[in-house]
């Protein structure tokens, strides 16, 4: 009975001659499988234009190691190592799945099979050196990369108003006359970037690379030195050569600045405008420490009509501020109808003025206020609890375990080296010791997160008390007061509220407002009974 055999080849970009080169593989291997005795050829598999550093993205390598399983295939050859994997734990990891069903890997240049005794033991070798190659390799394109960096090369994609071609930016005229309408918008006329992008939406302009425009992209604009003539590189790396996942460059990497590099879109001087305007606008690093939302029924305020989340609204009057609260919904699309695809968007929800949300919760606590002492003595009784809670283990044993285990480990690598303890013995022993220093890591990772958790819930709960057992009898409400005991506020058409405060049933409320400026009054009636 003849032997299954696949065979599988790769390379790393699809370049013409690369392409070729694997074209010339294929055809080798098929002819190296047919002419071998007792061998049957299943298929070759293939890989363009992909690295081998991590075997997740490689299609046809996963596509083979499924029909291995699936019975399809009792042997695998390749041409060495370093086109297999070039990651020691993905080369390890699938030979030694390969081999608990069955199946070897045959490396032709490495005179490596996996089914021999030895096998694994060479594999690990020749594994260890294509992965140091990789990593060498990946170290002279990154330092390449950045030394034509320094040269004003271009790396990336075309962006609204440029091209990039042959590592030039070049102005695109359609996409620059919006880039310039943006920041007309934005410095000219004073608009904020939630109105710039629905004016842009209604226009009927479409955005690069994004369904619809958005407060996002808008900033995204605004920020980009690009269009002021400057140039920016390494906002983005690559930490590990493995995974190729990017991060933000937040001071990791030296980034690299080019002053008047190319044609700028926008005037120096507006661009710096906008500049000082976003940092004028911007929350300060405290602020966003301590605040999660920007006010203080952000995300609490709900829409009784289609359960959206409704957003703030401020116009600036003549005597005074005047600050609202919409369904996002509405805010965005309008009344309920349906779009030029037949979805339906919007909503007919009612707007609330900001002033009236206050009001309704003090009028809330104020009913609450036969109940009051009960309500901090339960909120109390909770910090007690917390306070009380055992006290947390001390993670100094658990850490001086991990050391010892790990002393454990380097001798066992080093009796290995020696031919003291073999193969077998050495992986299942370290596979022990991974396993036990895993099991206390997660002890240490409980303690933690538990003391954490402890001393931040009992932070916020007595700031809640504290709130509480300052509040009085007045028409007004505190901000912090209402942000730290309201749970969530509906809003239904008819001039109806549903007010739920932690550790409170809701309450329904009928409203009524009055007046403008200093003379705005609100009423309510308690309306509890009352169905939306």
């Amino acid at each position: 009975m003849s032997v299954k055999v696949a065979a599988y080849c790769r390379v790393s970009t699809d370049k013409d001659e690369q392409l070729s080169s694997l074209e010339s593989q294929r055809r080798y291997f098929a002819g190296y499988i047919e002419k071998a005795d007792g061998w049957e050829l299943a298929e070759v598999y293939y890989d363009e234009g992909v690295s081998g550093t991590s075997t997740r993205r490689r299609e046809g390598f996963q596509r083979m190691m499924d029909d291995a399983h699936a019975g399809k295939i009792q042997l695998i050859i390749t041409k060495e190592v370093s086109r297999f994997a070039r990651n020691t734990i993905d080369t390890l990891s699938c030979t030694r799945q390969l081999k608990d069903i069955g199946v070897g890997v045959l490396f032709i240049n490495d005179n490596i099979n996996t089914l021999e005794p030895d096998g694994e033991l060479r594999l690990t070798i020749m594994a260890g050196i294509a992965q140091e190659e990789s990593r060498k390799t990946s170290e002279r394109v990154r330092w390449g990369q950045k030394r034509r960096m320094e040269q004003g090369v271009v790396f990336g994609r075309s962006m609204l108003g440029y091209d990039v071609r042959d590592g030039r930016l070049f102005i695109n005229q359609e996409g620059a006359e919006i880039v310039r309408l943006i920041f007309h918008k934005y410095v000219n006329e004073n608009k904020g970037t939630h109105v710039i992008a629905r004016e842009l939406l209604e226009s009927g302009i479409r955005p690069m690379r994004v369904s619809e425009w958005s407060s996002t992209v808008i900033l995204r604009v605004l920020r980009s030195e690009k269009y002021a003539g400057d140039l920016c590189q390494k906002k983005t790396f690559t930490p590990d050569y493995l995974t190729h996942k990017k991060k933000y460059n937040r001071g990791a990497e030296e980034k690299i600045y080019i002053k008047n590099h190319h044609e700028p879109i926008i005037e120096r001087d507006i661009w710096e405008k906008a500049q000082a305007i976003l940092a004028a606008r911007a929350l300060t690093e405290e602020q966003k420490s301590r605040h999660s939302c920007r006010y203080w029924c952000s995300g609490k305020v709900i829409c009784g009509e289609c359960g959206g989340r409704f957003v703030s609204r401020t116009k600036k009057l003549s005597n005074g501020t005047y600050k609202a609260w919409r369904c996002a919904a509405a805010a965005k699309h309008g009344t309920k109808k349906l779009d030029s695809c037949g979805e339906l968007i919007g909503c007919n929800g009612q707007s609330v003025n900001d002033r009236v949300l206050l009001a309704s919760v003090a009028y809330v606590l104020r009913l609450l206020k036969i109940n009051r002492k009960e309500l901090v003595a339960e909120m109390t009784a909770e910090i007690q609890t917390v306070m009380n809670m055992p006290e947390q283990t001390d993670i100094s044993p658990l850490e001086e375990s991990i050391r010892r285990i790990r002393l454990k480990k380097q001798n066992l690598l080093d009796k290995f080296l020696e031919g003291i303890v073999s193969s077998a013995d050495y992986q299942r022993q370290n596979h022990l010791y991974d396993e036990q220093i895993s099991e206390i890591q997660e002890k240490i990772d409980r303690q933690n997160q538990l003391q954490a958790e402890s001393a931040y819930q009992t932070s916020r709960t007595e700031e809640c008390v504290g709130y509480l057992e300052q509040f009085t009898d007045s028409e007004k409400a505190d901000e912090h007061i209402c942000a730290e005991t309201v749970e969530r506020i509906t809003v239904y058409n008819g001039h109806l509220l549903e007010v739920k405060l932690k550790y409170a049933p809701p309450v329904r409320l009928k409203y009524k407002a009055s007046g403008r400026g200093s003379n705005y009054r609100t009423a309510f009636e308690y309306e509890n009974s009352l169905s939306p």
